[in-house]
């Protein structure tokens, strides 16, 4: 079973069908929408501000979402996918967004909707990512338009990761 845990009077609330991998750690200010999942070693810490998760997000494994204390809160959108040891700090992220492998979005940052962060990328704080568009690098620049291809590989990855938890039910 996941650490689920009250922090400083906060305890963490779940959606309808949210799946929470047995070493998964969510703890303190956090609200999840339905269907939501968060996979092997990830960690949703919101110990020190608030952090919101909307319907069908997912956090994969490894990847950490954290804040900044009385500073910068985290609010994720619907349709999100935060790929295997991605870190999401102090940040908003819009819907219907993917965040590559490894990728960290920093605090103040805000990644529009329909948008793709890619693996490896740094988002520096304070970055505002245009609607529909593509960031890679370190510093995540701005490189091109989320064309119909990748709009599917967007939509298909928030869409199977509750029938993947589905397997582990």
């Amino acid at each position: 079973m996941a650490l689920i845990k009250t922090v400083r009077g906060c305890t963490p609330k779940f959606g309808t069908n949210c799946f929470l991998a047995e070493n998964a750690t969510v703890v303190g200010e956090v609200v999840m929408g339905d269907n939501c999942t968060v996979w092997f070693n990830a960690v949703v810490r919101g110990d020190v501000h608030s952090i919101t998760i909307g319907n069908n997000t997912n956090i994969q494994d490894g990847a950490i979402i954290h804040c900044t204390y009385q500073k910068a809160k985290v609010v994720i959108g619907n349709n999100v996918s935060i790929a295997h040891s991605a870190i999401v700090h102090g940040c908003t992220i819009e819907d219907n967004v993917l965040i590559g492998m490894g990728a960290i979005i920093m605090d103040d940052a805000v990644i529009g909707t329909g948008s793709v962060i890619a693996a490896g990328a740094v988002v520096l704080p304070g970055t505002k990512v245009e609607p529909g568009s593509i960031y890679a690098g370190t510093p995540a620049k701005r490189v091109k338009d989320v064309g119909p291809e990748m709009k599917e590989v967007i939509a298909r990855t928030a869409r199977n990761y509750p029938l993947y938890a589905e397997w582990y039910k």
